[in-house]
């Protein structure tokens, strides 16, 4: 996508597409079947979603997700809408119980793993007896994250990646699918 209209709020920088969003979607899909099968039983799972960034992926995902849950968010952040992570910053913790229960934490993003790691530990503290983590995308770095996604419906490279919940600089999560940023004159 190199429309003008994506170009002046991106300050002459290109987007060049890594999933449009047929392939988001299919990867939803399948992610969604690998956690239908881990989630089989009867008792209800808390589903958790990291907002904002999750808002996207979360909302596709519940539709195909065949087990009873309980929906919840956490709104915990790094980034306060820049492009680097600072401390951890906790804007509201889960309303629904986890005491007893199992967590399914949805998030867009697996970078560094920090703030996933704090959100898993959290639900831990809190009385989880089983936490999860599904992430839309995970960030293939030189270094391995602090912690693990559970599912990840796809890899993206190491470099800043915005659309279908990631944004620029608090920008673009509506994007339909996911881009890479170039730097760059528009051209």
């Amino acid at each position: 996508m190199t429309s003008p209209e994506f170009m002046a709020p991106l300050h002459g920088q290109r987007l060049r597409c890594l999933y449009d969003q047929a392939q988001v979607k299919d990867a939803l899909k399948r992610m969604a079947g690998e956690i239908n099968a881990t989630f089989s039983g009867a008792e209800p799972v808390v589903v958790l979603g990291v907002m904002n960034g999750a808002l996207v992926t979360l909302g596709q995902l519940l539709t195909d997700l065949k087990f009873p849950l309980y929906l919840d968010y956490v709104h915990a952040t790094r980034y306060q809408q820049g492009e680097t992570g600072g401390e951890l910053q906790w804007l509201r913790r889960p309303e629904e119980p986890l005491a007893g229960r199992q967590v399914l934490i949805v998030d867009d993003i697996l970078d560094w793993g920090i703030t996933l790691a704090a959100l898993v530990e959290h639900c831990r503290q809190a009385g989880a007896t089983d936490v999860k983590t599904a992430v839309l995308a995970r960030k293939q770095r030189p270094q391995p994250p602090v912690i693990e996604a559970d599912f990840a419906a796809l890899e993206v490279p190491d470099e800043y990646v915005l659309g279908y919940g990631m944004d620029y600089r608090g920008l673009w999560r509506n994007l339909p699918g996911i881009y890479v940023l170039e730097p760059g004159p528009h051209e």
